[in-house]
């Protein structure tokens, strides 16, 4: 394999591995400060207990996700310097915003918190978990408009041979960038509703701690099922960005060959792509297409002979990416609307509570199929219309990248077996107390001591 793709791989493996992580924190600190403000609000210690137990998972979820995103960056010196050379100015002041100002605040925040239970007063701890969520939901922000900027180059001006930054505005109002942060904000909220959803059935179906959890699902059913139809809304109002912004993106997603008015769904269908057709294509919906794209069923939608073929993105990747995304928000939307209805009494539904617990992994495997879509449907362009990605690369021997690749599957391997072991170890364990009933000792900073020894 040649560097380009070797490079490539790496940071696939990096994103992907990093991103295991980063949504089920995104969302699960929103649910914690819910959980958190009900217990400073009413007083109720079931309340207390649940943003403990849940918390620890969340710290366990935290920690290794830091770990997996220091090293993310590092890649962009040393796989993709001449990326890095062309567009830093804008790229680097993106990524440094989202480092000293919001994950500063998140860390600072995160300890307040973790260490803070019988420390500080109710309140004050309420807010550190408060301004967790916002910290971390701003981190997203920050890095989504660096991917925006990949996606819709906006605001620069092209100075000796590289691009630097001439209107910041435009870099943060870029409508992709916005577009992308809030399908992928509400997605991984989502996901962050199945994930208590599922640990709460499964204690629900061996009557563990029957009130706390029944109060979980009461907090993660509504939240979850208001997420998964937000998902929708979202994923196709980035569908219509798309559209005007990245055409080839979409024809590839939808295997659209042939530039056309009122152009048709098909709901099945099979890219060719050395034939430049689809080898199967049935049931049309007429015109669906373009009202998809562009709110009018007779549009033009552009096909893919519309684009050279060197600006082609691989067609059956990004086909079949799509349409596992689109699948499984479909199925969320009904599992959560379940979930819903049955929030008073999730126990006496077997199999609910079985597909609630076996489908946790689901929503990972969504969001990154959306990811996945986001960047391979963007090829052949590092930065879209901009630089390609054969021309970001370091000058760096193939060899060196494929052991540095190997090293990276070997590490971030074991992190996601820990990362998966300890998160199953302690949602098993459930909430502890001491004989008295009250909360006992400190299990959240307990947890952190316990992960130190694993």
């Amino acid at each position: 394999m040649d560097v380009i793709l070797l490079s490539r791989l790496q940071f696939a493996v990096a994103v992907f591995f990093h991103f295991i992580f980063v949504p089920l924190t995104l969302g699960i600190t929103v649910l914690l400060a819910i959980m958190e403000t009900l217990y400073v609000r009413t007083g109720d210690e079931t309340y207390k207990r649940m943003t403990r137990f849940w918390g620890k998972l969340f710290l366990i979820n935290f920690v290794l996700g830091v770990v997996t995103g220091i090293t993310l960056e590092f890649q962009f010196g040393t796989n993709w310097s001449r990326y890095s050379a062309y567009v830093g100015d804008i790229f680097g002041s993106l990524l440094a915003i989202e480092a000293t100002v919001a994950f500063f605040l998140e860390s600072t925040f995160v300890a307040v918190w973790a260490f803070g239970w019988n420390k500080v007063g109710k309140k004050l701890h309420c807010f550190a978990i408060w301004a967790v969520a916002a910290a971390g939901n701003l981190s997203a922000v920050w890095i989504i408009l660096a991917n925006g900027f990949m996606q819709n180059p906006v605001g620069y001006t092209l100075r000796n041979g590289r691009a630097e930054l001439e209107n910041f505005w435009a870099v943060l109002t870029n409508p992709y960038a916005w577009g992308q942060f809030f399908h992928t904000v509400t997605s991984s909220w989502m996901l962050a509703g199945f994930f208590v959803l599922g640990i709460s059935a499964w204690h629900l179906a061996r009557r563990n701690e029957g009130e706390l959890f029944r109060k979980s699902v009461r907090i993660a059913a509504p939240f979850t099922l208001i997420m998964a139809l937000l998902v929708a809304v979202a994923g196709h109002q980035q569908g219509m960005i798309v559209a005007e912004y990245q055409p080839a993106k979409l024809a590839a997603m939808e295997s659209h060959w042939e530039t056309g008015s009122n152009v048709p769904m098909y709901v099945l269908a099979w890219p060719d792509e050395e034939a430049r057709q689809n080898s199967v294509q049935a049931i049309p919906l007429p015109g669906v297409l373009s009202f998809m794209a562009f709110g009018n069923f007779h549009a033009e939608v552009k096909g893919l002979d519309a684009f050279p073929a060197d600006d082609i993105p691989p067609v059956l990747l990004s086909f079949l990416s799509f349409r596992l995304m689109v699948a499984l928000g479909g199925l969320f939307i009904l599992l959560a609307a379940w979930a819903w209805l049955k929030r008073g009494d999730l126990a006496s539904s077997p199999l609910l509570t079985r597909l609630l617990v076996w489908l946790v992994p689901l929503p990972y495997i969504g969001i990154m199929a959306g990811w996945m879509l986001a960047e391979v449907g963007r090829q052949p362009w590092i930065v879209y219309g901009l630089m390609r990605t054969s021309d970001a690369v370091s000058p760096v021997p193939a060899s060196s990248v494929g052991l540095s690749l190997l090293a990276f599957i070997v590490i971030y391997t074991a992190l996601g077996i820990l990362d998966v072991y300890l998160l199953i170890k302690y949602a098993r364990k459930g909430p502890k107390a001491d004989t008295t009933g009250s909360v006992g000792a400190d299990d959240t900073t307990g947890a952190l001591s316990d992960n130190a020894g694993a």
